[in-house]
């Protein structure tokens, strides 16, 4: 069994930076692609970030140039490093990975951007 657990949510003032962890436990025998999704109340699950395991990254427009993912394959563990932060960034954060040749989802982190 697989899990996901991520970490670094938390409240924010505008303009301000933080960094989410999501790492994954369990018997794992293969990793692909692992990414970023956020939902806010009352909308859909959009995409933030994917990292492919050779490094490629994917950004959505809305975060580009302000989001940074990364990965550590030896650790099992993807990033998120999110600077310049705006209110309309506020969201459920759910980590995503592409495990044993299925879709692993995390339980989700909280990021509120408020002043």
């Amino acid at each position: 069994q697989v899990q996901l657990v991520e970490s670094g949510g938390g409240l924010v003032q505008p303009g301000g930076s933080l960094r989410l962890s999501c790492v994954a436990s369990g018997s794992i025998f293969s990793i692909g692609v692992m990414g970023w999704y956020r939902q806010a109340p009352g909308k859909q699950r959009e995409l933030v970030a994917v990292i492919t395991s050779g490094g490629r990254t994917n950004y959505a427009d809305s975060v580009k140039g302000r989001f940074t993912i990364s990965r550590d394959n030896a650790k099992i563990t993807v990033y998120l490093q999110m600077n310049s932060l705006k209110p309309e960034d506020t969201a459920v954060y759910l980590c995503n990975v592409d495990c044993n040749g299925g879709i692993k989802w995390g339980q989700g982190t909280q990021v509120t951007v408020s002043s």
